[in-house]
């Protein structure tokens, strides 16, 4: 159960010096809603108040309801102010990732932007921040000591032998999977990132950039066959094709992240969004292909209160476990899945397979169920590599533990 605090604040006349309400620490993170229930909601200088907390015991908060409200643009929401409360530490400042360059991290403020490092304690920890996070800093001494949880997150498997988690971005609400008309249009590789979208927990929206290269019909009419339900926008940065289409998907405090490949236009699009040239483009060469540009993950505000993650192109993704957003992403393939004969059937060579007798007749496509096997063996070999790694982990750390115990005893 919890507990509950007395507030006091004053804000500019509007209420008067002493006037007080009750509130549960639960909601502690998020007392300028309280504040404002209680302005009387004839005035006008209510955005403008300072409401001063007051918490006996301990300690003394101080928060603008400006403030509030440029958090809240940045996606700011009771949970994580419920999160950020939990952790019982009243000098830090919320704060979200909006670049990351290493090993320092650009953080949008209440107070604007900090530049940040990790506390030595989350570096030795091996905790790691996306563009996008939520974290708790010390503004005063630029330094970040807490990763609030994600919502959602862009997801994939770090580059290497071993299974390791790394995410692109976090608290994302849509996915813009980006994909140039052209020659280097490629269903395969829209699958891919279609599942990676799945995983996150964003709304995928497909994107065919560089619109007024070619004549997007057909290119339309390939992605209806692999992604029904999934919106998808003709775009052309350079002529501003199907950007206020784009935008209907952009909602105030929520935040997309723009996924694809090197040079397949992310940049001038995001500048067309922005209505300035602010980020470096490429030109486009005889080939088709455009020229990577952006060198980093940064979250951007758009006009109109939505925000963007630009990310480097990913010529391709490794995707992360979770096997279940597979049958979302091939949704027709798990749909024939359940008319197989047995409920174990791997669609290879077992008798009364749907799948198989669904390829014969060219109902499916074949180059479909090849990368739908595929991505199928990527996660199985994630899934036995993670259970090796976290095997290793635990006897090494029980190794540990017997060293000191033996050591203890000798002493």
């Amino acid at each position: 159960m919890s507990r509950r605090r007395r507030i006091t604040w004053t804000l500019g006349g509007v209420l008067g010096p002493g006037a007080h309400a009750w509130i549960d620490s639960a909601t502690l993170g998020s007392l300028h809603r309280a504040a404002l229930a209680h302005l009387d909601p004839a005035s006008s200088a209510a955005d403008a108040g300072r409401c001063r907390i007051h918490r006996y015991a301990t300690w003394e908060v101080f928060l603008d309801s400006n403030n509030a409200a440029v958090l809240e643009e940045l996606g700011w929401n009771d949970d994580f102010a419920t999160a950020l409360a939990a952790l019982g530490d009243p000098a830090i400042e919320p704060g979200r990732v909006s670049a990351d360059f290493g090993i320092r991290f650009l953080v949008e403020t209440a107070r604007g932007p900090v530049t940040s490092a990790l506390s030595g304690p989350l570096r030795q920890a091996g905790r790691r921040v996306a563009v996008g996070d939520w974290v708790g800093l010390y503004p005063e001494l630029a330094q970040i000591r807490h990763v609030l949880p994600h919502r959602t997150a862009i997801r994939r498997n770090a580059p290497g032998t071993e299974a390791h988690e790394q995410v692109l971005a976090a608290n994302i609400d849509v996915v813009l999977l980006a994909s140039a008309v052209g020659p280097d249009f490629n269903p395969r590789r829209i699958e891919r990132l279609l599942t990676v979208a799945y995983q996150s927990g964003g709304a995928p929206v497909v994107l065919l950039t560089k619109a007024d290269l070619d004549e997007v019909l057909p290119y339309e009419r390939q992605l209806a066959a692999i992604v029904p339900a999934v919106p998808v926008v003709a775009v052309s940065g350079l002529r501003g094709d199907g950007i206020q289409e784009l935008r209907a998907y952009l909602l105030r405090g929520k935040t997309a992240v723009l996924i694809g490949s090197s040079g397949v236009g992310k940049s001038t699009l995001i500048n067309h969004l922005l209505g300035a040239e602010s980020l470096p483009t490429g030109e486009v060469h005889r080939s088709g292909q455009g020229r990577h540009t952006t060198s980093h993950r940064q979250l951007i505000k758009l006009p109109g209160g939505s925000m963007i993650i630009d990310t480097p192109g990913l010529r391709e993704v490794q995707i992360w476990a979770g096997g279940d957003t597979l049958g979302v992403a091939f949704a027709d393939i798990d749909d024939l899945a359940r008319r197989c004969r047995f409920t174990d059937c791997r669609h290879r060579q077992e008798p009364g397979c749907a799948v198989i007798a669904a390829e014969a007749v060219g109902a499916l496509d074949t180059s479909r169920l090849t990368n739908y096997r595929k991505l199928q063996g990527e996660l199985r070999a994630i899934e036995v590599r993670a259970d090796i790694r976290l095997r290793l982990e635990e006897r090494r750390k029980w190794k540990v533990i017997h060293r000191a115990v033996r050591k203890g005893n000798k002493g």
